[in-house]
Formats: structure tokens, sequence, C-alpha cells
């Protein structure tokens, strides 16, 4: 391998494990769920993300070929730590609703869309298309 090959792998591994430690320091420091979630979610996923790439130009410059399996495991990374973060917070609001006072408004009637009911107007849309009618 040469000398650049090394260098850039070297790069990744280092900025990835920066990410990692500044990311289990917030899972530690931060006070709440909501503000905690960000040190998984954004911090961890860029440090894995960093050793992920780091394989792949390993491996690359070894090889010199891609291994499909860094690439599948960076997208399902890249698309499940959102996701999963998304449900915890709703999860976190629905249990602590005095949070729900803190929301800024919508600017929609209907607002948050899991915290308010649904006007009459969509619930009679919704009946008459199931056919429950009286």
């Amino acid at each position: 391998m040469t000398f650049l090959l090394e260098l850039l792998v070297t790069l990744l591994i280092v900025a990835g494990g920066a990410f990692l430690l500044i990311g289990s320091i917030g899972m530690v420091k931060l006070p709440d769920l909501l503000t905690r979630l960000h040190a998984p979610t954004k911090a961890t996923t860029l440090g894995v993300g960093g050793a992920l790439a780091a394989s792949m130009v390993f491996f690359a410059g070894l090889e010199g070929t891609l291994s499909i399996h860094e690439v599948l495991i960076t997208a399902f990374l890249f698309m499940t730590a959102p996701i999963s973060a998304h449900f915890i917070a709703k999860a976190h609001l629905h249990e602590h609703t005095e949070l729900r006072d803190d929301l800024p408004p919508t600017g929609r009637p209907l607002g948050w869309s899991t915290f308010d009911a649904a006007p009459a107007s969509c619930e009679a849309g919704d009946d008459e298309r199931r056919g429950a009618h009286d």
C-alpha cells in the first residue's frame, strides 16, 4: 500500500474515532433525552461512517475492488439512525405531555399530527370511504 493510501485510511479512522468520542461524551453530558438523541444519531453515525469509509478505501487499495458489505452497512446505518431517533423522540413526547406546550406552531389548523384529533370533515370522509353509514 502506498503512503498516501495509508494516510487517507488513518485520517478516516482518526476522524471516525473523534466523532465516536464526541458522541459518547454527548450521551453522558447532555441533560435530557431529546438533546441526548443528537449524540448517537449525528456524531456516532459519522464516526461509524468514517470507519466504514476507511475500510472501503483500504480494501479498494489492497484488492482493487469495492466491497459491497461496507456500502450496504453504510446505507442501512444512514437510513435507520434518523428513523429510530424520530420514533424515540415521538414516544418521548407522547409520554411527557408537558413538553407539548413548548412545541412551535405549525401554521395549520390541525397542528401536530399525532397530538391533535383529525378535523371532523376528515373523519366523515373516512367513514364514507369505509362504508360505515348509519
